[in-house]
């Protein structure tokens, strides 16, 4: 046996020892470990949007409520008091009436002038009018009415009988709108899960990724001490010493953009997830084994079942309901109205019997009918608009579901690419442990040098790298497309 063999062997034995005490020193107790549906469960339940989601919601319940009560006769009361400078006076001066008395004669009433006793003429005065013999005094006072103080208010009462389908419309404008707001929540939260899992994964794939750069490094390191020895010992020269450093000093900087790609993927999942950015909390996937049974996806789906379950079509379907109860809402200013009004009227002063300082009302009740007639095709040109942005919507739909046809055909196809691809890196996997290990014996025995040891490590490293980047790319496709499909788990609103 040569020394170059020698040395090998011993640094090997050396090496197992040293590694394996170091294994039996790294005990620790692990801590609670959060699951992937504990983080939707914190994203769902902390996220500031889903709250404004649900916000809106109540307040469409509000407004159904207020437009449910437009059927029903509403009550209301007025009120006023105003103060006058000047009191009201029917006449200007004292006035004098001429009086009548009864002819028996005539059987009539005939006014009481002055006549001339020789001729029997009325005499006229320097107006021309015949002069009264007798007169009715009416002072000014007595038709003068204090009003400097007024006191005045009613009670309404307004039952609509036929508003030409207004308040129809808008009960059940409400009722759409509300499920606009719900399906808005849950399109919200499928965003929010879909987030979440991007999170999740990203930061499992860079854990796992930290291992393999660790291992790396370990690797490197051992195989960087071996070649030392041998430089030592004569039988490496210093420039292979150097390439393998070389090769160390750049994993390590790999190693560390890892480490910090770590740090900033567990920040951004920790913000996904409604909590402070600092927060840090382990994964119970990020230590498990990553290898997964894969399934392929569908290659035909029942769209007619993914567009009644996609929350994004259902907003856009009672979008185009609103919108048809818009148009109702514009045609009813054509059609005829009828209310009843029922009401109490009070005022001080008063005129129902006299003039009289003192509150007294009255009961009234009526109808009122109010029948468009002519705007010059206002009316009618507002309502054929609102048709218009209906068909809009309408055609918006239609297009939103050849997009959803594009989206599940293309996600089932990306899915079952992630699926060969990840079994592709199985077999390549094999196939690099394969690589090393034979690399590691050729170069134990001598026959192999400390390039082609590298160049195995590297094909090692980057098997197990794209390795987890299939099975995680495969998760994440496998989420996307239960998102596109609408089966993404969660409580739906309205559901």
């Amino acid at each position: 046996m040569d020394l170059r063999k020698i040395v090998l062997a011993l640094i090997n034995v050396s090496i197992i020892v040293s590694g394996t005490l170091t294994a039996k020193g790294q005990t620790a107790p692990a801590a609670q470990a959060v699951s992937l549906d504990s983080c939707r469960a914190m994203a769902l339940s902390n996220n500031r949007q889903l709250r404004a989601r649900s916000e809106a919601i109540k307040m469409t319940g509000y407004q159904k409520k207020e437009a449910l009560a437009a059927y029903l006769p509403a009550l209301d009361f007025e009120g006023g008091y105003m103060y006058n400078q000047k009191n009201i006076a029917i006449f200007g001066s004292d006035q004098l009436l001429p009086t009548k008395t009864f002819d028996p004669a005539t059987q009539s009433y005939q006014f009481n002038i002055v006549k001339n006793p020789a001729t029997g003429q009325p005499v006229l005065g320097p107006g021309g009018q015949p002069i009264p013999e007798t007169v009715a005094l009416i002072p000014k006072e007595a038709m003068t009415y204090n009003i400097h103080n007024v006191f005045g208010g009613a009670v309404t009462l307004t039952q609509p009988i036929f508003m030409g389908g207004k308040i129809v419309a808008m009960n059940r404008l409400t009722h759409y709108a509300e499920k606009l707001a719900q399906a808005a929540k849950n399109a919200e939260a499928e965003n929010v899960i879909y987030a979440v899992d991007a999170a999740y994964w990203q930061v499992v794939s860079l854990k796992a990724k930290k291992k393999l750069a660790d291992s790396y490094v370990n690797l490197l390191d051992t195989l960087t001490r071996n070649v030392r020895l041998m430089v030592e010992q004569g039988v490496a020269t210093p420039s292979d010493l150097l390439s393998v450093e070389v090769k160390l000093n750049s994993a390590q900087v790999d190693q560390t953009k890892v480490d910090n790609g770590l740090t900033l993927s567990r920040m951004a999942l920790a913000q996904v997830c409604g909590l402070p950015v600092d927060t840090v909390f382990p994964l119970a996937d990020e230590d498990a084994d990553l290898t997964v049974q894969p399934s392929m996806a569908a290659t035909t789906y029942n769209m007619q079942d993914v567009y009644d379950r996609r929350q994004d079509l259902r907003a856009l379907q009672a979008g185009i309901d609103i919108l048809h109860q818009k148009a109702n809402v514009a045609k009813s200013e054509m059609m005829p109205s009828l209310a009843l009004i029922g009401a109490y009227s009070f005022s001080n002063p008063n005129m129902f019997d006299g003039f009289r300082r003192r509150l007294d009302g009255a009961f009234s009740v009526g109808a009122v009918l109010r029948i468009p007639l002519w705007h010059w095709g206002g009316n009618y040109n507002k309502y054929r608009a609102a048709r218009s942005m209906a068909t809009i919507a309408r055609i918006e739909l239609e297009d939103a579901r050849r997009m959803v046809d594009l989206q599940v055909s293309q996600s089932a196809f990306r899915s079952r690419e992630a699926v060969k691809t990840y079994q592709m890196t199985e077999t390549n996997l094999r196939k690099a442990d394969e690589n090393l290990r034979q690399a590691n014996l050729a170069f134990r025995e001598g026959v192999m040098t400390t390039d082609n040891v590298m160049a195995a490590q590297t094909a090692w490293l980057k098997a197990h790298s794209e390795q987890i980047d299939a099975g995680i790319d495969m998760r994440l496709c496998d989420v996307y497309l239960s998102k596109v499909l609408g089966t993404l788990p969660y409580t739906r609103e309205g559901e």
